[in-house]
């Protein structure tokens, strides 16, 4: 009954203002409907709600002035902007093209005529700009959750208007400047200027974070444009949340939005990201204002399932955001630093109601915490299960998505967690690895999975027991034309045979062929590159892969272990993610190489697997020296290699051994491992302090004091032991808040005094205990040498 009524009433709508029959009555059904979200309606109902969105537009397009004063139309307009909103949101058996010829207008003239109107409005508090807001902002919120539309001839003549008319404009950067204070009078909140921070922004955020075409602007243009102001208004006023009024949140929300957006455009993100960041302290900076925003509790509560409201539509922007930020493997340990993110992710991942976010938090967690960290906050289960769940549930999905989620992502965001033990394990005790079996065919992106995932031997012996599985495989490695496939798969079998007992290995009589081989990420192939040539110079024979090997990469690896006296491993967070760099590593190991390892990128500390592997063996850190200096220490350490080899071979003479004992101890044994720096603290530099405080993992210290060169660290330390201990605390508690956000740790401050106090005393006993152990090794050495005379 509702239905026919439905219909006779759009069958009569006018298009002049003089005659308002039946508006109040269709705004009633809408509002009922609003509320039932019966699909009933929609499906019987669809070519009248197909008439009444057209003349919305067609109304939209006219002059306003014939009709925006009348209460009925806007209270109509603004019933149907809600009905479109649940369109996008709910209703999920109409098919996305329905809901599209009921959003998307007919002509481009109409869009056309609605912008014109905008532009010579005087009147910057119009309705009429209101209303075309929250027009265009449906548009966008369904592009957002349906992205294949983009491509719409109408869509993209409404974001290349917006860019040229709106985003790159005086007026766009007068609006950046107004927000950039921090007391924001209510007036600069105009509809018009909501129309270009929100709307505009919003529009172009959706478009541009799913379109690979070309846009009227390149992202440098953008960028250049508005990056210097946005950094400057979140930095402002993420210290001061809990003063921002609604209208303030809905700009930053989508301006926020815009600028994730064009860091993810095209694919090229990190490109974008150092585009957007001039230096390391602006970087540093935007990450430690998107945490405040996403620490800020009150925001939880009003998370939605859908992008229904800004303070959702927030959280998921900044959280896009910082993982974006989190995959640039130099900054994962500013991130590590940040005590209490984990903390923050995890609350958010278990309180939020919509997956995008929860997913989101899990990826960033996944990205920034190492195997054991993990374990302590006791997540994993949580974490695994989650995500299985998701999964699953796309895997039988008709469209294979889950929640607007297309599986690809989620596999994606998945396989940085299979390379941590922890998920590993739980993947086997779950008996998961059928599900990405069936899965592997259709989503290549599961090989790299399953590799991550063979290391666990409880997995490999899963996989083992399927023999189509293993068939599969082997006729991949085989057969295979895509040569990234067949390295997955010869990766997968080569874990499978953890023992490589059935291996040939050729036994070399007199010295195998290389003296060293070298491993590493193709990310630091011009450091590696550097080392080669430099070790080459010295005469050592070098076996590097620098070409990216073809053919089984497995197996040529094996061999060039087989044929090496020794393995330098180039420690990198690329290169403890890596699948080939573990197998190359693990086998190395496994094959009894003396294993060298050195540090080649800044803050790592080795962690999870790599961490396990090299143990309590001392590491040059590339990071901290002039390269002539690393190098000379890694010559040091292989001169030690190469003696202790020698004299395991032949029996020396007793002037013999004391000649191999003196170049012994002209060897620096500890510089390996410590940092070069003066003996006297108020000699250090500010990096000198900073590695120190680093080293002995002051993470919070080391950021309160970041000016801070030796002699001011020790004025510092005057300061606390002989200052008034409540004035001191609520100093360095202010100081922590200002430079960390996070209170004053005071474990971290007693185990600094401590240390500095032994730096200061202990200095001889420390001098004392190194000529022991050195005095030590050359007791065994001799000892040694007696037994092979």
């Amino acid at each position: 009954m509702m239905e026919n009524n439905f219909e006779q009433l759009i069958g009569v709508l006018p298009l002049s203002s003089s005659f308002t029959f039946g508006i109040r009555e269709i705004t009633n059904i809408l509002e009922k409907q609003n509320i039932d979200l019966s699909s009933t309606f929609i499906f019987e109902s669809y070519q009248s709600l197909l008439t009444l969105e057209c003349w919305a537009w067609k109304l939209l397009s006219k002059d306003s002035y014939q009709w925006i004063n009348q209460p009925n139309y806007l209270t109509l307009f603004h019933t149907l902007a809600i009905f479109n909103k649940n369109l996008i949101f709910n209703y999920d058996d109409i098919k996305h093209d329905m809901k599209a010829s009921l959003l998307i207008p007919d002509t481009i003239d109409q869009i056309n005529d609605i912008f014109e109107q905008i532009d010579r409005d005087k009147d910057d508090n119009d309705p009429l700009i209101s209303i075309a807001s929250l027009w265009f902002d449906n548009l966008a919120l369904f592009i957002h959750e349906n992205p294949e539309f983009d491509t719409s001839p109408i869509i993209c003549h409404i974001n290349e208007y917006m860019g040229q008319n709106y985003l790159m404009t005086e007026q766009f950067l007068l609006y950046l400047i107004q927000l950039q204070k921090p007391k924001l009078p209510q007036s600069i909140f105009t509809s018009k200027q909501l129309f270009y921070m929100k709307t505009c922004s919003f529009s172009l955020s959706s478009y541009l974070t799913t379109k690979a075409q070309h846009f009227l602007f390149t992202v440098e243009e953008i960028m250049h444009y508005v990056s210097n102001d946005f950094v400057q208004i979140i930095e402002i006023h993420s210290h001061i949340i809990d003063i921002w009024s609604e209208k303030f949140l809905t700009c930053i929300t989508h301006l926020t939005g815009f600028i994730a957006a064009c860091c993810w455009w095209g694919g090229e993100k990190l490109k974008q990201i150092n585009r957007l960041f001039h230096s390391e302290q602006i970087i540093y900076s935007y990450i430690n204002s998107l945490i405040r925003i996403i620490s800020y509790k009150p925001f939880y509560s009003n998370i939605k399932a859908q992008l229904s409201n800004d303070e959702t539509k927030l959280i998921d922007f900044c959280l896009f955001s910082l993982k974006n930020l989190a995959q640039n493997q130099d900054l994962i340990w500013f991130f590590r630093s940040k005590i209490s993110l984990p903390d923050t992710l995890s609350t958010i991942a278990e309180l939020s109601i919509h997956d995008k976010i929860c997913l989101r938090a899990y990826v960033i967690l996944g990205e920034i915490l190492c195997n054991e960290r993990l374990k302590d906050l006791k997540i994993t289960d949580n974490l695994s299960l989650f995500f299985y769940d998701m999964l699953e549930h796309a895997w039988r999905h008709p469209l294979k998505n889950y929640k607007q989620i297309p599986i690809f992502h989620l596999l994606r965001g998945f396989l940085t967690l299979s390379k941590i033990d922890a998920i590993q394990q739980k993947t086997a005790d779950l008996h998961k690895i059928p599900l990405f079996i069936e899965m592997c065919d259709e989503y290549p992106i599961t090989f790299d999975v399953l590799w991550a995932l063979s290391f666990n031997s409880d997995i490999q012996q899963q996989l083992r027991s399927n023999t189509g599985f293993m068939s599969k495989l082997i006729h991949l490695a085989k057969q295979c034309d895509n040569e990234q496939m067949r390295k997955m798969t010869h990766g997968i079998l080569w874990n499978i045979e953890s023992s490589h007992q059935d291996r040939t290995i050729f036994e070399f009589n007199d010295e195998k062929p290389f003296d060293i081989m070298i491993s590493y990420s193709h990310k630091e192939k011009v450091l590696c590159k550097q080392i080669y040539d430099e070790l080459i110079k010295s005469g050592y024979r070098i076996w590097i892969d620098f070409d990216h090997m073809h053919g089984n990469v497995m197996d040529a690896m094996a061999q060039a272990i087989e044929q090496s006296h020794v393995i330098i491993i180039c420690m990198s967070e690329q290169y403890r993610r890596s699948n080939y760099c573990r197998a190359e590593a693990h086998y190395a190991f496994q094959r009894q190489l003396k294993i060298v390892p050195i540090l080649l990128q800044r803050h790592y500390k080795p962690d999870g697997w790599l961490s396990f592997l090299i143990g309590q063996l001392l590491y040059i850190d590339f990071t901290k020296y002039e390269f002539p200096r690393a190098m000379k220490l890694l010559m040091n350490e292989l001169e030690v290699e190469e003696i202790i080899e020698t004299h395991i071979k032949l029996p020396l003479s007793r002037s013999s051994a004391e000649s191999v004992l003196c170049d012994i101890e002209e060897i620096p044994l500890e510089e390996s491992l410590l940092s070069i720096r003066p003996k006297n603290i108020s000699d250090w530099t500010q990096t000198n302090v900073h590695n120190w405080l680093i080293e002995h993992d002051l993470i919070q210290m080391s950021q309160i004091l970041a000016d801070y060169n030796g002699s001011s660290l020790l004025y510092f330390s005057d300061f606390i032991k002989n200052g008034e201990t409540k004035q001191i605390l609520s100093l360095l508690q202010e100081e922590s808040l200002r430079r960390t956000n996070e209170c004053l740790s005071l474990v971290e401050l007693s185990c600094f005094q401590s240390l500095i106090d032994q730096q200061r005393y202990t200095l001889k006993s420390k001098f004392s205990r190194r000529s022991t152990r050195n005095t030590n090794r050359k007791n065994k050495y001799i000892s040694s040498c007696c037994l092979l005379m």
